[in-house]
């Protein structure tokens, strides 16, 4: 339920700036690119798997935001990879094993918010992910290697802050983001699993 209070206090914080924007113009339009990178938990699994794993994502970002009075809105991509993994012995029988890997991850999707003040924007974000798992995984018919592509959602909020890094135009963030998957299926284990994923990461980027 993390994701609840993080999404219901950055509401709350969003709520409170709102009357601030309506005498302050914030310079958060236009293009922008980002690299993002930090933590990473995969969370899901039967007995025998790490029922948690942890990790480092990292990636790239692009998008473009327009305002609309004192709110800024905007559409949003990414592409990230992630070193998570976790491994397992006996897990449908005995003297099987397998190693599950998250693969590349795709998001495309919106995200709202204001300026708390001209040079620091609040926002929540949701779109459609998809990512990928691969699995190395052997049992009493012999060893086989696959991967899944998995459809779902993301949900998020995070705050954006001017810097000077590259210039006027320069910005680094903080997000904290939920994602779930369901209907894995793993090859001849034949067993569906959810995925529950946490992600809190760091951006650096520059507006065009």
């Amino acid at each position: 339920m993390r994701y609840l209070f993080s999404l219901a206090f950055a509401g709350g914080l969003i709520a409170a700036a709102t009357p601030a924007l309506a005498q302050e113009t914030a310079p958060f339009t236009g293009p922008h690119i980002e690299a993002l990178a930090g933590y990473d938990n995969l969370s899901g699994g039967d007995d025998g798997v790490d029922d948690s794993v942890d990790g480092l994502q990292y990636g790239i970002g692009a998008g473009y935001d327009f305002q609309f009075g004192g709110v800024i809105a905007g559409i949003e991509g990414e592409f990230a990879g992630s070193t998570t993994k976790a491994r397992g012995r006996d897990i449908f029988a005995p003297g099987d094993g397998a190693e599950l890997r998250a693969g590349r991850d795709l998001y495309v999707g919106g995200r709202i918010g204001v300026a708390a003040t001209p040079s620091t924007l609040i926002y929540l974000k949701g779109g459609y992910t998809n990512t990928r798992l691969n699995l190395r995984a052997y049992d009493a018919n012999g060893y086989f290697e696959t991967g899944n592509n998995l459809d779902g959602y993301r949900v998020g909020a995070g705050i954006e802050q001017k810097f000077n890094l590259f210039g006027p135009s320069g910005f680094v963030k903080a997000e904290y983001r939920y994602s779930n998957y369901s209907n894995l299926n793993i090859g001849r284990f034949n067993a569906d699993v959810d995925i529950d994923r946490h992600q809190v990461v760091a951006g650096v980027g520059v507006r065009f």
